[in-house]
């Protein structure tokens, strides 16, 4: 077997590795989706504790996969619209985990974040190529690097954000009433649970803005323009602007109850477009766009 066989085979055995492993970890988010749907149906603490230990479990573990496509790669992990995804299912759950373990007993928006966190790796393993290809030109760039690595933090931050508004919607005027608990809340901790939602937004929108503006940077570096209209950097713009409105409105007594709440979920809906919805719209148009070198 010549050198170059003995290469691909390897390549080939990794890649299957790295493969069965994702899909063990696209389980675990699963089964953690399930725990979460049994502890909303039952109102029992069991269930949701055991499916934030099983969410331990999937991102240690997706930290392994992610290490692994690293070295597979011999580049940053999330080059491709596979990795992106892959990329979005960990940093989301990571962050819901940091957030949650503030919390006692509090357990609902998991459902959200792991429902989110299933759809990107069964989409990555069902729909995309996990093949390691070459750069194209425009992301061999040290802008690309660090515009993703903000856009996606600041992604999983929204995706937070929006879960607890959901949550807080939906069982606030249930937890209202009287001063039961429900899902581990009650009126003593609702609004301090709410604040959170503001906070993680506050915090995600400096890191959206610089990944606006190190886009921008490596849109100039890859195509020699700073900005030009195209889908995807227009809808960056349109989450940005609905963000935006969305801290502003917290500083407004008559928008900060529904309004400010409808704003928040807004912005995760633009979020969302941002990230894969542009690229499907684009195609499917046939609206010219730099970055669908991504599907």
């Amino acid at each position: 077997m010549s050198n170059l066989e003995t290469i691909l085979s390897r390549d080939a055995y990794i890649l299957s590795i790295e493969v069965r492993l994702f899909w063990f970890i696209a389980l675990i988010y699963g089964i953690c989706f399930i725990l979460y749907i049994i502890h909303l149906t039952t109102k029992k603490t069991g269930p949701g504790r055991l499916a934030t230990n099983m969410l331990w479990v999937a991102v240690i573990t997706h930290v392994g996969l992610i290490l692994l496509r690293t070295f597979e790669g011999q580049r940053a992990p999330f080059q491709t619209l596979y990795e992106s995804l892959s990329w979005f299912a960990w940093s989301a759950s990571i962050t819901y985990l940091y957030v949650e373990r503030k919390w006692k007993d509090i357990f609902l928006p998991g459902i959200l974040v792991t429902s989110l966190a299933v759809g990107a790796s069964l989409y990555a393993l069902l729909a995309r190529s996990p093949a390691v290809e070459p750069l194209s030109p425009p992301l061999q760039s040290y802008w690309f690097e660090w515009h993703v690595i903000l856009a996606f933090l600041s992604y999983a931050v929204f995706v937070v954000s929006c879960s607890i508004e959901i949550v807080y919607l939906v069982i606030r005027s249930s937890v209202k009433k009287d001063l039961r608990l429900e899902y581990g809340l009650n009126k003593g901790n609702l609004e301090t649970f709410h604040r959170t939602s503001f906070r993680l937004a506050l915090f995600g929108f400096p890191l959206l803005t610089f990944g606006i503006f190190s886009g921008a940077a490596w849109a100039n570096e890859a195509w020699g323009r700073y900005w030009g209209w195209d889908p995807k950097e227009t809808w960056s713009l349109i989450t940005w602007t609905v963000f935006a409105i969305y801290l502003h409105s917290m500083s407004i007594q008559k928008w900060k109850e529904l309004p400010a709440s409808l704003f928040n979920i807004l912005g995760f809906i633009c979020m969302l477009m941002t990230f894969i919805g542009v690229n499907w719209l684009a195609r499917l148009l046939g609206i010219p766009s730099l970055h669908l070198y991504a599907m």
